[in-house]
């Protein structure tokens, strides 16, 4: 009795370590939105880029379009994001903005900030085919450096999100596709599982 209640103590002890390094308050329901936003954002772009009635007066136009179009999507999963996890976090009683939050938001935003800086030379040299596989392989490496701080599920996300991405490099012209792959279908499956494991209990 004494040893087992001796492992059980241990183990308890063990995690409470973990939830205090780690941010356990991501919601999963808020990456199944923001999935279903970029396939949303996706069929748009194919819209956009693929005859349809839609018309437009010169590339630039084009341009701008995806470039409003992907602004949409990346801030609708940002704020749903935000309030998701912050009603989590009320809800479990953590605190969304301490420690493990920072080392988690530092190294998400590293990896990102510094994709979205080498996709803005892509568009000035206007290298098109590889923005969709950049933007992949950059996302992919901040889920990838930011899960030691989280759930462990976002290790996996950002290892499928990097393999979509050099699969995009690979098979040039179906950028839009594995985009859509990797920020839509992905998001919504790692989503669902992140949702039935974590949040339903």
């Amino acid at each position: 009795m004494d040893s087992s209640k001796y492992l059980d103590d241990i183990s308890e002890i063990k995690n409470m370590m973990s939830r205090s390094s780690r941010f356990i308050s991501l919601s999963g329901l808020s990456g199944i939105l923001a999935g279903i936003y970029a396939l949303i954002g996706a069929y748009i772009a194919y819209l956009i880029l693929y005859p349809s009635d839609w018309k437009f007066d010169s590339y630039q136009d084009i341009q701008m379009a995806l470039l409003a179009v992907a602004t949409a999507v990346a801030l609708l999963a940002i704020i749903t994001a935000a309030l998701l996890t912050f009603r989590k976090a009320k809800k479990s009683g953590e605190s969304i903005w301490n420690t493990s939050s920072k080392r988690l938001l530092a190294n998400f935003l590293i990896p990102l900030l510094t994709g979205g800086i080498f996709v803005l030379l892509l568009i000035r040299l206007e290298y098109w085919i590889m923005i969709a596989p950049s933007t992949l392989i950059f996302y992919g490496m901040a889920c990838l450096n930011a899960s030691k701080y989280t759930l462990r599920d976002v290790r996996y996300l950002g290892i499928t999100v990097i393999i979509l991405g050099l699969l995009s490099a690979y098979f040039t012209g179906y950028g839009l596709f594995f985009w859509a792959a990797g920020f839509g279908v992905c998001h919504i499956l790692y989503g669902s599982l992140m949702h039935f494991k974590y949040d339903r209990k």
